[in-house]
């Protein structure tokens, strides 16, 4: 759980947590958007090391593509309908209403591609 900015060296940590999880006999393959964080030269020199020790190859979405990037659907339908305004009035609450949303999804919530 990570309860501050998420910088590169955060982002970092996360994908060598989660490369060291995956079987090195097969390739993975990770989608990431444009953000600063995924276009840092730290984040690059350490995708290429993922993909030689780890077989985790990391490959961008194209720029302004927010269609293609599904978890911006995912949160554009909490923003924006799911979440009541009195969800914005602390933190906590946000936070908690957040997990809520989440917790419930897909039974409770849902998103419909068509």
């Amino acid at each position: 759980e990570v309860e501050c900015a998420v910088n590169t060296d955060i982002v970092i940590e996360a994908f060598e947590i989660f490369a060291k999880e995956l079987p090195s006999s097969k390739k993975t393959i990770v989608y990431v958007d444009n953000a600063p964080t995924h276009t840092s030269e730290k984040f690059v020199n350490h995708a290429w090391i993922w993909l030689e020790q780890y077989n985790l190859e990391v490959r961008y979405l194209p720029t302004y593509s927010p269609e293609l990037n599904i978890i911006e659907m995912l949160w554009k339908k909490i923003k924006y309908e799911w979440l009541s305004i009195s969800a914005y009035e602390t933190y906590s609450k946000l936070k908690k209403a957040v997990e809520t949303i989440l917790d419930d999804y897909p039974s409770k919530y849902e998103i419909t591609f068509s």
